[in-house]
């Protein structure tokens, strides 16, 4: 068999698995449609745990589950997957705004750094960001 034929039968093969692939759903993002939806997935991952409010980012990506004492849930769609953990404030770096209703965190945990999340309503994004603050940063404010 030449060369360009062989060549030509990769690209077209390569091609037909990446169509294929798309046509099936394997390229589309997960997403949360609502908070029963959030607090399933996470109970999947941590079945003894129970969850109060749930706060759903504006895209539906991300979900942040109130749990017993400071302990915060996170389910987090990565392409068509879902990434569950649990945090704290001591393993939160920074929590800082980012716009009207939005908020950057930045989590100590070399295999999830965080990331911007956006949210509908600002009052729900203040009460997140004052839950998941580091507490050093929680005692600097209440002594100034």
């Amino acid at each position: 068999m030449s060369l360009p034929v062989l060549v030509v039968m990769v690209v077209v093969g390569i091609a037909a698995i990446v169509l294929s692939v798309h046509l099936t759903g394997g390229t589309r993002n997960a997403v949360l449609p609502d908070a029963e939806a959030a607090r399933q997935r996470f109970a999947t991952d941590f079945p003894g745990e129970k969850t109060g409010a749930v706060v759903l980012s504006s895209d539906r990506g991300t979900a942040f589950l109130e749990l017993s004492g400071d302990r915060t849930g996170i389910v987090q769609a990565f392409g068509g997957h879902f990434l569950t953990r649990i945090v704290t404030p001591a393993d939160i770096l920074r929590v800082e705004p980012a716009g009207s209703a939005a908020l950057h965190l930045t989590l100590n945990d070399y295999t999830w750094r965080g990331g911007r999340f956006e949210f509908a309503d600002q009052g729900e994004t203040w009460r997140l960001a004052g839950r998941l603050a580091p507490k050093d940063s929680q005692e600097a404010r209440r002594s100034a």
